[in-house]
């Protein structure tokens, strides 16, 4: 029997990877929960690698050619799969992100990513890296902004956003790049390509004030739950711990203003950040 062959990089490498994963497991008989204990992960971790919405790492590339007799084929192909736009720490989530059929995020700080106009994003990135080159930033910003094209789809992915009100007071880049971000969020709702809430100082106390969540829910695969911090990022696809997060944003939901009342208060703060860059 012929082997597989190296994967195209013109393609969706991900995906081509995770097929050619579900064909030699099922070649050798294995289910994926049998796979996955060969390799000391679950099952569902297995069904992820095979919908491409998980990574297949080095060393587990070189266990899956040991187990499943593909001659080296995932260890040649593991790392052009791999190679990301992102930082080593996001790659993972933003991939996954591309292909996610709901995205549901809670933004304590800052405005996320997929909603970031060019002027924002570039503030951010600055702000992160205050001594990197230009040239740098400008790469960080056109990567952000490559990831946010998966809003120009007109129906998917359903993205869900509760902002934290300090998004929306933290000053970030000036007054005009904030008026001009709000009213980006604003557009970007009223063309229904998002469901924006915002989470007002008054109700003090709440079930996500340790910092960010973002949900990601697949048509194919088992949802997962991405914890982001200074440099460092990581997914989960543990059930209780996806369950348990689901929880705390539909709390942080019941919590927040209407989508009505939060486009509201988002035009009235962007208004303010105008009003303060006249002259």
């Amino acid at each position: 029997m012929a082997g597989p062959k190296d994967l195209d990089p013109s393609s969706s490498p991900r995906a081509l990877l995770g097929a050619e994963l579900r064909h030699a497991r099922e070649a050798t008989g294995l289910s994926q929960d049998e796979l996955g204990q060969s390799l000391f992960v679950s099952g569902s971790f297995i069904g992820q690698l095979e919908a491409g919405t998980r990574r297949v790492q080095p060393d587990m590339a070189l266990k899956l050619d040991e187990i499943l007799g593909t001659n080296g084929f995932f260890e040649r192909n593991c790392k052009a799969v791999n190679r990301s736009k992102y930082p080593d720490h996001f790659a993972e989530a933003a991939e996954a992100e591309a292909i996610a059929g709901a995205i549901r995020e809670y933004a304590p700080m800052l405005i996320p990513g997929l909603l970031q106009t060019p002027a924002y994003a570039r503030a951010v990135c600055r702000a992160h890296q205050p001594t990197a080159p230009e040239e740098e930033i400008e790469r960080l910003v056109a990567a952000r902004l490559e990831r946010a094209r998966l809003l120009d789809h007109p129906t998917k992915p359903l993205l869900w956003v509760v902002l934290d009100e300090a998004a929306l007071r933290r000053l970030t880049g000036g007054f005009a790049v904030m008026a001009e971000a709000l009213r980006h969020i604003v557009g970007m709702a009223r063309q229904c390509r998002a469901i924006v809430q915002v989470l007002p100082f008054a109700e003090g106390a709440h079930t996500s004030m340790g910092g960010a969540i973002k949900l990601m829910g697949f048509d194919d695969a088992p949802s997962l739950v991405y914890f982001e911090g200074p440099g460092t990022g990581r997914l989960e696809d543990d059930p209780a711990t996806v369950t348990r997060y689901e929880l705390a944003y539909d709390l942080l939901g019941a919590a927040a203003l209407s989508p009505q009342e939060s486009l509201a208060l988002i035009e009235s703060v962007a208004e303010d950040y105008a009003h303060e860059d006249q002259p």
